[in-house]
Formats: C-alpha cells, sequence, structure tokens
C-alpha cells in the first residue's frame, strides 16, 4: 500500500483500536513507499459487557483494558531505536466507549498510564476503516464492512479515495448477544429476530446507496469477526494473517458455518477450530450480522481482508504528521 501524501522519510506510528470485544495495537513505518508492519499485539477484553442493557463500563472491564494497555505501551517502548526516537501513539475508543455514561472515567484511566484517548464517532471510524481495509484492493467500487462488538461500519466508495457513503449501525456482535441470544444455543427464533431487526435497521442505508446508482465490485470484510470466519472455514489450528488476508467466503460457505456453530453450546463452540475461544460467546451474533450485511447488500460473498481500522488510523496520522496537522 503507498503513501503518496507522506513524507520521504518514514514516521514510525503506533496505532491502538480499543473496540468493544477486542484491543489491537500496530506499529507500523509509513514512507513514499509505503505501510511497513513492525508489531502488531491483540487481546480480548470485553469492555462492553454489559453496556447495551446497563450504559456503563464494568471496573473490571476497563481494567482488563488498562492492563492490556501496560502490555501494548512496552512494545512500543521496544519499537523505539535510534532512527526512531519518538514513536506517535494514537489511541481510539469506539462504540463501548460511545455509549457509556461513565467514558470520562476511562479515558482518565488511561491518561495516568500516559495514553491520550480520543472516544470517536462512527463516522469517523468508517472513514478510517475505509481507508485502511480498501488499501488492500483496486481501485474500483467496494463496500466494506466492520463488524464491531458494539457497533458495525458499512462504508461504499471507490477503494483508495474518500469513501462516498458510511454509515455505523448501533448493532454489534456483543450487542446483538445481549439483546437477542438468551438461550445456549441460540434458537431459531432468536436469531431470526436478531436478523429481522439488524435488516430493519440497515436496509435504508443500501436503498439509499443504490438509489445513487453505486454498483460495487466486491464486498470487503474487516475486524475479528470475518478474520475469525476466515480461520474457522480454513481450519486454522495456528492463526495465519497471510492465509486469512483476502480470503473470499461465499454465501453458501457462510450459511454452512453459521448453522453449524450456532447449533452448539458455548463450551463446545470454545472448542471449533480457527475460533479464539474468547470469541466464542458473540461469533454466533457476528456471523449473523454478516449474513444480514450480504442479505441488505445483494452480494453473494465478501473478501476478508487483515488491512483495517489499524493501518487506517497509522496512514491518517502519517500523511497529518507529513502535512504539519498532527
Amino acid at each position: 500500500m503507498t503513501c503518496s501524501t507522506c513524507a520521504s522519510a518514514s514516521a514510525r506510528v503506533a496505532a491502538i483500536d480499543i473496540g468493544t470485544v477486542t484491543c489491537r495495537l500496530l506499529v507500523a513505518d509509513v514512507d513514499a513507499e509505503g505501510l511497513h508492519e513492525l508489531r502488531r499485539a491483540h487481546a480480548i477484553t470485553n469492555l462492553g459487557e454489559g453496556v447495551a442493557t446497563s450504559g456503563v463500563l464494568l471496573p473490571q472491564a476497563m481494567q482488563r483494558v488498562d492492563e492490556q494497555m501496560e502490555r501494548f505501551m512496552g512494545i512500543v517502548e521496544e519499537c523505539r531505536d535510534e532512527a526512531h526516537p519518538d514513536i506517535v501513539v494514537v489511541a481510539m475508543a469506539t462504540s463501548a466507549a460511545r455509549d457509556a455514561r461513565n467514558a470520562s472515567e476511562f479515558t482518565a484511566l488511561l491518561v495516568a498510564r500516559g495514553i491520550e484517548l480520543s472516544v470517536i464517532p462512527g463516522e469517523r471510524e468508517a472513514e478510517l476503516s475505509f481507508k485502511g481495509a480498501s488499501s488492500s484492493f483496486p481501485a474500483e467500487p467496494l463496500f466494506v464492512v466492520d463488524v464491531g462488538g458494539g457497533s458495525t461500519e458499512v462504508i461504499a466508495g471507490t477503494a483508495g479515495e474518500a469513501p462516498q457513503f458510511r454509515r455505523s449501525f448501533n448493532i454489534g456482535c456483543r450487542r446483538v448477544t445481549e439483546l437477542f441470544l438468551r438461550t445456549d444455543p441460540p434458537t431459531g427464533s432468536e436469531l431470526q429476530e436478531a436478523k429481522a431487526w439488524a435488516r430493519t435497521e440497515m436496509e435504508p442505508f443500501f436503498s439509499e446507496v443504490r438509489a445513487a446508482g453505486f454498483e460495487p465490485r466486491a464486498l470487503a470484510a474487516v475486524a475479528g469477526t470475518a478474520t475469525s470466519i476466515a480461520a474457522m472455514h480454513l481450519r486454522l489450528e495456528h492463526y495465519d494473517a497471510e492465509k486469512v488476508h483476502l480470503s473470499r467466503i461465499d454465501r453458501t460457505t457462510l450459511d454452512a458455518l453459521a448453522q453449524r456453530v450456532s447449533a452448539l453450546p458455548l463450551e463446545e463452540r470454545r472448542q471449533v477450530v480457527g475460533l479464539e475461544p474468547d470469541r466464542a460467546p458473540v461469533i454466533v451474533a457476528g456471523l449473523a450480522i454478516l449474513q444480514t450485511v450480504l442479505d441488505a447488500s445483494g452480494m453473494d460473498a465478501f473478501t476478508v481482508s487483515e488491512t483495517d481500522i489499524l493501518h487506517g488510523i497509522v496512514l491518517d496520522t502519517a500523511a497529518r504528521l507529513a502535512d504539519g496537522r498532527f
């Protein structure tokens, strides 16, 4: 992925994405040749535990994230060298922090660790997700879907350009699980109710896109639900980002996987090859959301991308540094 707006000298950026389910870190250099990954790390911390019903972040959930931030900042320190004594750290939080009444407590907790946290609106999240995801695709019309724990962003535009349409829906795999999937394993009626609700919420956006004459060539899916689906489909006993990246999941494959996984009780779901055990509680809802996106968009498959909002944050930060806007 190239970065025509970046300075000739490389900028080293650490991007932190604090989601409803997962925290992730990417440290990368950006120069005129593009983005070069140095280190990655992630952890399932479930910051959004209970937020859909309580409206607040739980103390233990915030503590889990804080502990991971200590690990992440240690990794950032390991990436400092003579050529890059200063690393710009950009930390962003999404749906759970947006929704919580006590998000200021969480922000203060991270400030005490030296991390300035931005709680970004859904539209900004969508823009950054598109920037990162589309960097792996040809310059053609594209849908990007980012299924998170508390929200799902759907973006349409030409890869490599600013998005033409974007929408953040309060439909995420943890939120849907807490609101609809009360049985273990979920019943057929629970799943139908969840999908109907999601379809009702999403359909006006896709109708607007169709009315504008936008005709995407592909649908890119990013983040943990999509990468987990690819890993399960490929039966990866050990996660391999190179095998997952740009793997194609057609509707028949998605439906078969959803049918198999949704029929398993939680403890058996934790044993599914390719699925992180800690993601098992929310993967059924994630599968249902992606099925709904295919229904509403009219697409018959999606392509999984390992480039996502983290890459978008790094590229955006490097461009702002080069322009003197940071």
